[in-house]
C-alpha cells in the first residue's frame, strides 16, 4: 500500500492559512473537496473530523496531527497534505503546535487499509529527518517529492 496512490500533488498545501482546528480541518476538507472527484459538502467532511476529534485528538506530538474519518459515499481513501510553518494549536498531546497535517478520509466499510494507512504516516512520521525535510521544502513540489521518496522506503 502506497500513500501516493492515495495523496495528489494537487491535495498539498505548503502554507495553510488558518490559525485553529476547525479552520485547519476546514480548509484541508476544502482542498481535499476541490482536489479530487468527491461530490460532498465540506461542511459534512469537517463535521466527521471533528466527532472523531472529540475522541481524542488526532495531534500526536512532535508537531503532526493526522485527522482522519470515515464516510458514506467515499470509493476509495483519499490523503491530503497541509503544513503550517507557523504552527496551529490543535490540542496535541504535547500541547504543542501542529505543523504537519495528513488528513485522511475512508469509506464507511474500509477498516483493514484505514488502518494500515494511519500506521503507515505515523511510520514515517516518526522520523525526525522526514520531519525536517517537509518543513525545509520550498514547493509543492519538493513536499511531494519528499513523501513519495519517504513512502518508497516505509
Amino acid at each position: 500500500m502506497k500513500i501516493m496512490d492515495m495523496l495528489k500533488k494537487e491535495l498539498i498545501v505548503e502554507d495553510l492559512i488558518s490559525k485553529n482546528k476547525q479552520d485547519v480541518l476546514a480548509e484541508l476538507s476544502e482542498v481535499l473537496l476541490t482536489g479530487s472527484d468527491i461530490k460532498l459538502d465540506t461542511n459534512v467532511l469537517v463535521k466527521v473530523l471533528l466527532e472523531r476529534e472529540k475522541l481524542g485528538s488526532t495531534g500526536i506530538g512532535d508537531g503532526i496531527a493526522i485527522p482522519h474519518g470515515k464516510i458514506d459515499g467515499l470509493a476509495d481513501l483519499i490523503v491530503a497534505f497541509g503544513r503550517s510553518i507557523e504552527g496551529i494549536a490543535f490540542d496535541a498531546m504535547d500541547n504543542r503546535p501542529v505543523h504537519i497535517f495528513f488528513l485522511l478520509m475512508a469509506p464507511e466499510n474500509s477498516a483493514g487499509v484505514y488502518l494500515k494507512t494511519l500506521a503507515k504516516l505515523s511510520k514515517m512520521l516518526k522520523d525526525v529527518e522526514f520531519r525536517k525535510t517537509l518543513m525545509a521544502a520550498k514547493t509543492k513540489d519538493d513536499l511531494y517529492d519528499a513523501i513519495a521518496r519517504k513512502d518508497e522506503v516505509c
